[in-house]
């Protein structure tokens, strides 16, 4: 086996192993990773999208099966997200003529998303207990304005989604609490993860039209992070949230600092 295959095969087991033991998406880790392979930062997105479709797909299952679903938020956040991410795909089909200017705005775009998905794992505690406090407010929106905002935020997801393949898990977890404080934490994760499967579906299989995929990559990574995923869950609070959350968090701020500026 070659050592690059090697490579990609641990590199998906050490991203499956912290997902199934934190919670924090693969694609602010695995995108970064791929980079430092030396992957192609468009190649690095599109493969890096339709691995978490895959990887989270199992997950809608479960969590309709629990009854953990709100269709109707996900129905909400879709209809902004997805027409987003095809005008997003589009605006990257007319940067295919310059490869060089495609990976500068994805590179730059994906350093500052991960400065932001770090603020957000970093101070998700402060986040949720501020909109915990201020959710029986007079001033908290409900009905049209509420479905507006929602569909608005699906809007930037699927911006971000698209150009990066972060920013649906810490932050789309983050947004949705603040607009729906009352929504039980385990619904909350399975609206997300309802969310996040077609958007990266259809982000991952746009870039894969444009011929920003390795299929090989794709299977290298599966490998590693399945098993990965499924020993990291079985090891889920064994390390204390408030020591490996500022750590993830430090991390992915450095490396999106380095990628922004």
């Amino acid at each position: 086996m070659e050592v690059g295959v090697f490579g990609f095969i641990v590199a998906g087991l050490i991203v499956g192993f912290i997902v199934g033991m934190t919670g924090v998406g693969g694609g602010s880790l695995m995108t970064p990773i791929l980079l430092w392979f030396g992957i192609n930062p468009a190649t690095a997105v599109g493969t890096d999208l339709l691995y978490a479709a895959i990887t989270k797909s199992g997950g809608i299952f479960v969590h309709q099966k629990n009854k953990n679903i709100d269709w109707s938020i996900t129905g909400w956040l879709t209809l902004g997200s997805v027409p987003a991410a095809a005008i997003t795909l589009w605006v990257l089909h007319n940067l295919t003529t310059d490869t060089q200017a495609m990976n500068a705005v994805i590179k730059q775009t994906l350093g500052f998303v991960l400065l932001l998905t770090a603020l957000a794992i970093l101070f998700k505690q402060q986040l949720l207990n501020f909109a915990s406090k201020h959710a029986g407010d007079r001033y908290h929106l409900s009905g049209p304005s509420l479905n507006l905002l929602t569909v608005f935020t699906g809007i930037l997801l699927g911006t971000m989604v698209t150009l990066t393949s972060i920013g649906a898990g810490a932050l789309g977890t983050v947004v949705l609490f603040i607009l729906y404080p009352f929504l039980a934490t385990k619904r909350l994760v399975g609206t997300e993860i309802a969310h996040a499967v077609p958007l990266t579906l259809v982000a991952g299989l746009g870039h894969a039209s444009m011929g920003n995929m390795d299929w090989h990559l794709l299977g290298y990574l599966l490998i590693g992070s399945l098993p990965g995923i499924y020993m990291g869950s079985h090891l889920s609070g064994r390390i204390p949230d408030h020591v490996l959350r500022p750590c993830l968090a430090t991390m992915m701020m450095f490396i999106g600092y380095k990628l922004a500026f």
